[in-house]
């Protein structure tokens, strides 16, 4: 079986680009969810679905329930290096991911306080360290949320 390059939403809200894709991927294309992801790969696969969660969630205090429920339905895994035209949003996660991403022009500026993310609004585009609870702490996410939020990402409906 080929493997595929996208894992969630044929139109992604956002969509998170990883330099690797989860074992049994085969298994999970059909109807992906975050606990079939984790259950046949492993906690690595648990802290990426969860932070993804934390930043597409439409309500903060919610990601819980939408990292269970709706999250493959709007959002992507995506594994090829690029971007993905149906996607409204585009995560890179990781340096050594974005060289990947050749030739990608951005004009990414940091983040007040957290220099180690950047956005660039005409893109859509953020850009962060490799998904994971070291380098995403939850004040990190907080400032991610705060800035997506004044650029009008969780006013978008939903696909």
């Amino acid at each position: 079986m080929p493997q595929t390059d996208r894992l969630g939403s044929d139109t992604p809200h956002l969509a998170l680009y990883l330099p690797h894709r989860p074992n049994n991927m085969e298994h999970l294309v059909d109807t992906p969810s975050a606990q079939a992801l984790v259950m046949a790969n492993s906690n690595h696969w648990r802290k990426i679905v969860t932070l993804l969660a934390k930043i597409a969630s439409p309500a903060a205090e919610d990601w819980r329930q939408f990292r269970d429920g709706p999250l493959f339905q709007n959002t992507a895994l995506c594994f090829n290096p690029e971007l993905n035209n149906h996607a409204r949003w585009h995560w890179i996660g990781g340096k050594d991911n974005l060289g990947r991403f050749t030739p990608l022009t951005h004009q990414a500026a940091p983040l007040a306080g957290c220099p180690e993310v950047t956005i660039d609004p005409a893109l859509r585009l953020l850009l962060t360290p490799y998904p994971d609870y070291r380098q995403l702490s939850n004040r990190t996410v907080e400032r991610i949320r705060a800035a997506l939020t004044a650029l009008d990402f969780y006013g978008e409906p939903l696909p």
